[in-house]
């Protein structure tokens, strides 16, 4: 890959908005920083970071031939504002929250723009598993095969199968299912799962329910929109196409951007979306990808479904539909904050001086 290659050239399409924001483009960031070389911060050089445009090892039948995150653990990332890290010819540079948030400030036009219309200020980033698509239900069909195939049983106990979904496959095999506990065979288990999920995916074309029509009022306001996943690339723009989504997100983030961890991959998308990651906003279902939302300093809209409202109280709007939302909802995201029953406030003190005593003299 080319080390000059700008910030947004990882995006397979970038469909204009009506009306399209006057520029979009990565002139206010360094020219030589490359996602693809992105690293974790200091003390995490050994972990080496896949180039986002050499491809994968595939098979005859275009899956991946190894198995990804899909059913994976992810690290939330971006803990205490860390971000990433990239080489160049003086020397290391740090792309952390702070950097991205003062480097992709809004220039003079942008402003008066955002002034007139001030929702296309904003950026959304929408998480792939149950909140674009049924990631739940392809998990558990993926599961339901390799169970068939191995002769084994899966448990009926809604608790194991939430375990299933939330953990990472290497702990479902050894420790819940305990099919096996040598690494040669998990790895063989985890690589078939890995083939089945995307077999299951090449057949997805519904939505989540009312994600459309939330899609096209944003459409319509002109805010800019990013799907993020594990996916590989062209798995995720077809499954796109086929619901009829491509044209809502203007820029993707999958497994080729070689991003390590859930914040990382918000970042990503808010350069590509050039705004601010403290201007983007969240969609999530899962708790983790909220802690790393607010770690990247973005605002976080909770879908309840896959996980009970009392586990997302973290964020800072939760819904149990998209029909719930409007474009108010955002704006009311960055407005100032009302005062809450039972918080604390500061008392105000009297400064005023104190009363002189009034003293009677005798003769």
């Amino acid at each position: 890959m080319n080390p000059s290659l700008s910030l947004r050239s990882t995006s397979s399409f970038s469909p204009p908005l009506a009306p399209a924001p006057p520029s979009l483009s990565a002139s206010r960031l360094p020219s030589h920083v490359c996602l693809s070389k992105w690293k974790r911060s200091v003390g995490r050089s050994d972990l080496v970071v896949r180039n986002a445009l050499s491809g994968r090892e595939h098979k005859a039948d275009g899956s991946p031939s190894s198995p990804n995150n899909i059913f994976s653990l992810e690290a939330i990332g971006a803990e205490y504002g860390e971000g990433f890290e990239t080489f160049r010819m003086d020397g290391p540079l740090k792309v952390d929250v702070d950097y991205l948030n003062n480097k992709l400030q809004q220039c003079f036009l942008q402003r008066i723009r955002h002034a007139m219309k001030p929702d296309e200020a904003f950026g959304l980033i929408f998480s792939w598993d149950n909140v674009v698509a049924d990631s739940h239900s392809l998990k558990m069909a993926a599961w339901r095969q390799l169970a068939s195939e191995e002769g084994k049983e899966l448990p009926n106990s809604e608790h194991m199968q939430r375990n299933m979904l939330r953990l990472s496959a290497d702990h479902v095999l050894a420790k819940v299912l305990f099919w096996s506990r040598e690494e040669t065979e998990i790895e063989r288990l985890k690589s078939r799962l890995s083939e089945l999920y995307y077999e299951n995916l090449q057949n997805l074309d519904v939505p989540v329910k009312g994600l459309k029509e939330w899609l096209d009022a944003v459409y319509t306001a002109g805010i800019p929109c990013a799907v993020v996943s594990c996916l590989d690339r062209r798995y995720m723009v077809d499954a796109l196409d086929r619901m009829g989504l491509k044209k809502y997100f203007q820029s993707i983030v999958t497994e080729e951007d070689g991003m390590e961890s859930i914040a990382h991959r918000f970042l990503s998308a808010a350069v590509k979306l050039d705004r601010k990651p403290s201007k983007c906003v969240v969609f999530e279902d899962d708790p983790r990808g909220i802690t790393a939302a607010h770690n990247c300093t973005m605002m976080a809209v909770a879908l309840i479904g896959a996980h009970p409202a009392y586990e997302l109280v973290q964020a800072d709007l939760a819904v149990a539909k998209y029909s719930e939302l409007s474009v108010i909802n955002l704006r009311r995201l960055f407005g100032p904050k009302e005062t809450k029953f039972m918080d604390l406030q500061k008392k105000i003190m009297d400064k005023s001086p104190p009363k002189r005593k009034l003293r009677v003299d005798t003769i």
